[in-house]
C-alpha cells in the first residue's frame, strides 16, 4: 500500500508539471499563429481567444497522452537514478509490480482521452471551422479591424480605420483608396458607418471628409469636400460550408462506414489505446544505465512516441485509400507495440534480479 501510494503521488506531481508545460507550449504556438491572422485582418481580434480555446480542446487528447507517458517515464527514471529501484527489488518487488500503480494512474486519463478524442475534439474542430467559414464570408466592411489596412476581396479598394466607437456603430478617421478607370481615388473622413438600403444593398457612409482623384504620375488632381459620401459595399456570394472529416461526430462516422470514415475512427480510437500502451512501455524504458548517460532513455522514449504516432498516421492514410483492411488498420500498430512491450518487459525481468544481487 505504501509502495502504491508513493508511486501515485509522484506520478501525479510529475504529471501536473508536464501537462502545464505541454499546454503552455501548445497555447503559445497557436496564439502566435492566430495573432498573425488577426494582424492580417483574417480574423477579428475578439475572435482570437475563441479560436485559441477551440484549438486547445482539439489538441488536448494528444497532450494528455504525452503527459501520462512522460510522467511515468520520468518518475521511474528518477527511481532508477536514485537507486530506489534497487531497494524495491531487494525487498522482493518484481518489475511487474509497477504495472498496477501505473494502470491506476493511467486509466482515468485513458477514459478522459477517449471522451475527448471521440466526442469533444470533433465538436471543437467543427465549431472552429464554422467560425472561420463565417469570417471568410463577411463583406469588406465587416472584415475591417482598427489599425489594419484591409484590401477588398476584388483588390480594387483598401480600407483603414483608426478606431471604433464603444458600441461598434461608428468608425473614426477613415481612409479608403480605390482605383477605377485607371484613376486613383483617395477618400478621408472624420467618421463613417455602415448602412443598409431598402433593397438590401449595403453602403459605407463617410461623413465630413474629402476625396482626392487623379491619375498616378500626374500633378492634376481633383479635390472634393463632402458632408456625406456613400460607397457601395460589394457583397460576396456565401459559399456552402463543407465539414472536414475530422469535424464529423463519431456516431455519424460509424453510421456511414466508408474507407475515409473508418480511417478517421482508426485515428480517434488509436489515441487512447496508444496512451495506455505508452504508459506501460514507460516501465521497461525507464531503466537507466549509468554508463550510457541519464538522458538516453528519454531520447529513445521520444523517438518511440514519434514512430508510434507516425505509424498511426500512415495506417490511417492507407485505410482511407483502401490499401489496408479496416480491421488490420485498427490492430496492426497497437499489436506491434504490444509485442514490443512484452519483449522489453521480458528482457528487463531477466536483468533486474542480477542487478539487485550486484547492488547488495
Amino acid at each position: 500500500m505504501i509502495f502504491q501510494r508513493a508511486l501515485l503521488r509522484e506520478f501525479t506531481n510529475t504529471g501536473v508539471v508536464v501537462f502545464a508545460v505541454l499546454l503552455m507550449i501548445t497555447v503559445t504556438t497557436q496564439l502566435i499563429r492566430m495573432l498573425g491572422w488577426a494582424a492580417q485582418g483574417l480574423i477579428p481580434p475578439d475572435g482570437v481567444l475563441v479560436l485559441l480555446g477551440l484549438a486547445a480542446l482539439r489538441y488536448l487528447p494528444i497532450l494528455l497522452a504525452l503527459t501520462v507517458f512522460i510522467s511515468v517515464l520520468m518518475a521511474l527514471t528518477r527511481s532508477y537514478r536514485d537507486s530506489e529501484m534497487v531497494v524495491w527489488f531487494t525487498s522482493g518487488r518484481s518489475l511487474t509490480a509497477w504495472i498496477r500503480p501505473v494502470l491506476t494512474f493511467a486509466l482515468p486519463f485513458v477514459l478522459t482521452i477517449a471522451l475527448l478524442s471521440l466526442a469533444l475534439s470533433p465538436w471543437s474542430v467543427r465549431k472552429a471551422e464554422v467560425f472561420r467559414h463565417q469570417l471568410e464570408n463577411r463583406d469588406d466592411v465587416s472584415a475591417i479591424s482598427p489599425g489594419v489596412f484591409k484590401e477588398s476581396k476584388h483588390a480594387d479598394r483598401v480600407y483603414f480605420v483608426e478606431k471604433l466607437t464603444a458600441d461598434l456603430s461608428m468608425v473614426a478617421n477613415v481612409f479608403v483608396h480605390s482605383r477605377q478607370n485607371e484613376k486613383a481615388g483617395v477618400m478621408v473622413a472624420a467618421r463613417g458607418r455602415a448602412e443598409t438600403a431598402a433593397n438590401g444593398d449595403r453602403f459605407l457612409v463617410l461623413l465630413n471628409g474629402r476625396r482626392y482623384e487623379g491619375q498616378p504620375g500626374s500633378a492634376e488632381f481633383r479635390v472634393t469636400e463632402f458632408e456625406r459620401y456613400a460607397v457601395r459595399i460589394e457583397t460576396k456570394e456565401a459559399t456552402k460550408y463543407i465539414a472536414s472529416r475530422s469535424s464529423i461526430p463519431s456516431l455519424e462516422l460509424l453510421a456511414d462506414p466508408t474507407p475515409e470514415n473508418q480511417a478517421e475512427l482508426t485515428w480517434r480510437v488509436g489515441i487512447p489505446v496508444s496512451a495506455l500502451l505508452l504508459s506501460l512501455l514507460a516501465i521497461p524504458m525507464s531503466f537507466v544505465n549509468p554508463r550510457a548517460g541519464r538522458s538516453l532513455n528519454l531520447i529513445l522514449a521520444m523517438l518511440l512516441y514519434m514512430v508510434y504516432s507516425n505509424l498511426l498516421s500512415i495506417v490511417q492514410s492507407w485505410v482511407a485509400q483502401g490499401r489496408m483492411p479496416t480491421w488490420l488498420g485498427w490492430t496492426v500498430v497497437h499489436a506491434a507495440m504490444g509485442a514490443l512491450l512484452w519483449w522489453l518487459l521480458w528482457r528487463r525481468l531477466s536483468v533486474t534480479p542480477l542487478l539487485a544481487r550486484l547492488r547488495r
